[in-house]
């Protein structure tokens, strides 16, 4: 494929706000080639063979059951998905490597945790940046799971502002060594890593400096107890302390003063693939939760046929869709501009970095959204169970505790949040994304008098589609009305910034899903969609009423007098219905399908 004809077809990192997508232009999970179908029933079979079965054993802190499931995912190749095949990896695409990670990391978050620390963080910092020397030493050991590898970064100091680090790499009066001292906290796999990769400060350095370090107690590298943590309770998680640890220097990573670059080009990636992680997880809430309340009777009724537990389904039903459809999406997304930068000839680790950093606003949404919706899957997973779900005899409990990391790991969801809002304020001031000519327009509009003929709304999802047009109208009139009042200031106005990234979500996430409907509607016909219909309309509903309330909030709190009065009765025009949904006929659609089927059948 030619890189005009990847151009054409796809979108730019945040555009999707002001440029409409076709159908026909987004990838959906029904788009899956052969070899993915294969690769994911064998990923399937893994899981349930290897992992679902010891879900106890996993509960009661069985470390060396979780480095045992590495070293045999290691040996079927699941390790080195995303690894060039020059290094010992399958050298598949994007969406494949999303794919392992999806249906992998469902059986427990304890396995799923040291599996994303491996492939993400542990090995991709050396196969994106590291030389040829260092990749041909350590990434076929990694890829196949003869080394496992661990990520040394966040310190009792330094969370969220992973710059502030403390520990020090001193260079040898030979020139030929650094030696680091410090301490590091929460490290992923630390119980059984074979290599870290280590961040730490050079003298006065702005920012810290990444090297490979490997893991050899006498050379100064001593661990912590393992963490007793809420959920993810075989994962291996320790502090780890270097005293005097003698690296040599070609193992630097990258060049002095870019760890801060390493690290946050690696959470760009860890962000999309932990949404990838909670995805499975959701379908097995749900199908867990069917299956229970079609067998538990009360008042001699399966309890799946009363409203009050179809509510639940059908939202957690439709939360499913909705991740996997903005998450398949944002990788075919990525891996486009993979492939138009390797066309423009980039090296596989520039078009790598540079296709992923794209979308990395993408990156933080489906952060967001996914670990939060994970989560209330797993909330209402044991209120159905009732009772029964807050003991560990059931796995709703073990699955809540498991999903609650989600909305912490890769950046915090606070972090998130303001981070997508001011990564696509500082795209348009670069250029790279023009937000001010349709912020204006939108203005402009709220200034004319609106438009009082009567839309025909009679093609499939017409009424669904200029609504998402109306909510990009919103963000536009919120975040372009407070950038201009703020201006470089926006960044200190945090609760300003995560209503207007809670506004940006819903959008990505609504047109997603109805996109995604549309495509297969046009392949497979509407019947064989009604279920799918019924949840892209389910979860608009609920779009528009949060971005109301968070447009209003955000109105509010930055404009006053006539402007306030303007943008106010402006959210009110393009959050309005003129067909509302049933929204009690469209759960209840949902919820019989996934009775019928006693699960995720989507």
């Amino acid at each position: 494929m030619s890189a005009e004809t990847i151009n054409k077809d796809i979108l730019r990192g945040g555009q999707f706000l002001v440029k409409e997508t076709q159908c026909e232009d987004v990838f959906t999970p029904e788009d899956f080639s052969e070899e993915q179908q294969m690769m994911k029933e064998a990923v399937k079979e893994f899981n349930d063979r290897e992992i679902i079965p010891h879900k106890p054993r996993f509960e009661a802190k069985d470390y060396a059951l979780t480095e045992e499931c590495m070293r045999k995912a290691g040996e079927l190749g699941f390790l080195g998905v995303s690894v060039p095949e020059a290094y010992g990896g399958l050298d598949m695409g994007f969406v494949s490597t999303m794919l392992v990670c999806d249906y992998i990391s469902s059986g427990t978050g304890s396995f799923s945790t040291a599996f994303g620390a491996h492939t993400g963080i542990g090995t991709m910092p050396i196969t994106l940046y590291g030389t040829e020397e260092q990749k041909k030493k350590y990434v076929p050991k990694l890829a196949t799971g003869e080394w496992f590898g661990a990520y040394c970064l966040t310190e009792p100091g330094a969370g969220s502002d992973a710059n502030s680090g403390k520990t020090t790499a001193t260079l040898s009066e030979d020139g030929k060594s650094y030696k680091i001292n410090g301490q590091k906290m929460w490290i992923s796999n630390a119980g059984f890593c074979s290599l870290m990769i280590v961040f730490a400060r050079i003298e006065d350095d702005k920012n810290i400096t990444g090297f490979i370090v490997e893991n050899d107690a006498s050379n100064g590298i001593t661990m912590g107890e393992e963490e007793h943590k809420l959920g993810i309770r075989a994962s291996s998680t320790r502090q780890v302390f270097f005293n005097d640890t003698v690296v040599p220097v070609e193992n630097m990573l990258a060049g002095r003063g870019e760890g801060f670059k390493i690290a946050m080009n690696a959470l760009n990636v860890g962000r999309i693939k932990l949404a990838a992680a909670c995805l499975d997880s959701q379908r097995r809430i749900l199908s867990t939760a069917v299956n229970y309340a079609n067998e538990r009777k009360q008042f001699k009724t399966p309890i799946a046929d009363f409203g009050a537990i179809k509510v639940k389904l059908a939202e957690m039903a439709t939360s499913a869709y909705v991740g996997e459809s903005a998450s398949y999406r944002a990788a075919k997304n990525i891996e486009d501009r993979i492939a138009i930068r390797q066309a423009e000839g980039n090296t596989h680790q520039e078009a790598e970095l540079k296709g992923v950093e794209e979308y990395a606003i993408e990156c933080s949404i489906l952060k967001v959204a996914v670990s939060e919706d994970v989560q209330n899957a797993a909330d209402e997973g044991i209120q159905i169970f009732g009772g029964m779900g807050f003991s560990e005899e059931t796995p709703m409990e073990a699955a809540w505790r498991d999903a609650r990391i989600a909305r912490i790991y890769e950046g915090t969801n606070e972090i998130n949040r303001m981070l997508c809002v001011g990564m696509l304020v500082k795209k348009a001031m670069k250029g790279h994304l023009d937000l001010l000519g349709p912020a204006t327009a939108v203005a402009n509009e709220l200034m004319g008098v609106p438009s009082f003929d009567k839309p025909d709304y009679s093609e499939l999802f017409a009424e669904e589609k200029d609504l998402i047009k109306k909510l990009k109208k919103i963000f536009l009139m919120v975040a372009g009305s407070a950038a201009q009042k703020y201006g470089a200031e926006l960044e200190q106005h945090q609760q300003l910034l995560i209503a207007a990234a809670d506004i940006l979500i819903e959008i990505y996430m609504a047109e997603s899903a109805i996109l995604r409907t549309e495509k297969n509607v046009k392949r497979f016909g509407k019947e064989s969609q009604s279920v799918q219909i019924a949840m892209s309309k389910l979860y608009l509903y609920h779009s528009v009423d949060i971005i109301e309330e968070k447009g209003k909030e955000s109105i509010i709190s930055f404009a006053e007098g006539d402007e306030q009065k303007m943008m106010l009765m402006g959210l009110k025009r393009f959050t309005k219905y003129v067909n509302y949904p049933d929204i009690v006929d469209l759960r209840n659609e949902i919820a019989e399908k996934v009775k019928a089927e006693n699960g995720y059948c989507f």
